[in-house]
């Protein structure tokens, strides 16, 4: 029997040793580097953002939002902190911000939480010493999904001068019979409002959509679409395969600074 090609876990041996590794790094971010935690975008118990601070004076930094992953129903903005290690590096404030889960939550609800985020960062980050007009976006696999919607079209203008794309979903029809169809039940209304690959985005953002070489099939060709619909549309797109990395050694290298992946971010950092 064919193995489901989004079952991240069986097609990742490692996969717990990284969850395990990404979530010490974490711990030790929210240790070393200088930060605010659990500020409020919004009123409900899941709708908070962590910020992390480079070294030195802040005034008219640039800004990264990172949106995390985990097929919209586990893990974190505490689980990612160790992506603020790439971004603070590279002279930029970051900000990790959390999102309620499915299937308690629905689509819906994820989606304007991600978009009530970014309005908050956007409104509020130059008392923190950021600069919103320097605003950059990334996210991983669900993560890459909702920040799509971070600079869609109907938030124009987004704001949002640059997004990296990892190991994201774009279409989310062919999740419905995946092993998620029992866990999430993605509904036909939701593949409808909700794929990007059928909406339409800010001209004015430049986009780098990046997938491990060794991801399953669906993932790469996910990828090559939705950068063909950006592409057509008029958006500048890079698409990038970061060569030996997998879905969960991806996103664990955006920590790195010296990696594939950490390269990527501190490229899309340095270009605003």
């Amino acid at each position: 029997m064919d193995i489901d090609p989004f079952r991240i876990r069986a097609h990742v041996a490692e996969f717990d040793a990284i969850v395990e590794d990404i979530v010490a790094a974490s711990v030790r971010t929210r240790e070393t580097l200088q930060m605010e935690a659990d500020i409020a975008y919004g009123t409900g118990s899941d709708e908070t953002l962590d910020v992390f601070f480079p070294a030195g004076s802040r005034g008219k930094l640039p800004v990264h939002i990172f949106v995390h992953g985990g097929y919209w129903r586990m893990f974190s903005k505490r689980d990612y902190s160790y992506v603020a290690e790439t971004v603070t590096r590279t002279g930029a404030i970051a900000v990790i911000i959390d999102y309620s889960l499915m299937p308690k939550m629905r689509m819906n609800v994820l989606v304007d939480q991600v978009r009530r985020a970014a309005r908050w960062v956007a409104e509020n980050i130059s008392a923190y010493g950021g600069d919103p007009s320097r605003l950059t976006v990334s996210g991983h696999s669900a993560g890459a999904h909702l920040a799509t919607f971070l600079f869609h079209q109907q938030s124009s203008p987004s704001m949002v001068r640059a997004a990296l794309l990892l190991g994201g979903v774009y279409n989310l029809k062919p999740l419905q019979a995946s092993f998620l169809a029992p866990e999430i039940g993605i509904t036909d209304t939701e593949v409808a409002a909700f794929s990007p690959i059928s909406h339409s985005y800010d001209t004015r953002c430049r986009v780098v959509v990046a997938v491990g070489a060794d991801e399953t099939p669906p993932f790469h060709q996910q990828a090559t679409e939705f950068a063909i619909s950006l592409e057509q549309q008029g958006l500048a797109v890079s698409v990038q395969t970061i060569y030996s990395a997998n879905h969960m050694s991806s996103v664990r290298d955006l920590g790195q600074l010296e990696s594939a992946s950490g390269t990527l971010l501190r490229t899309l950092l340095i270009g605003v």
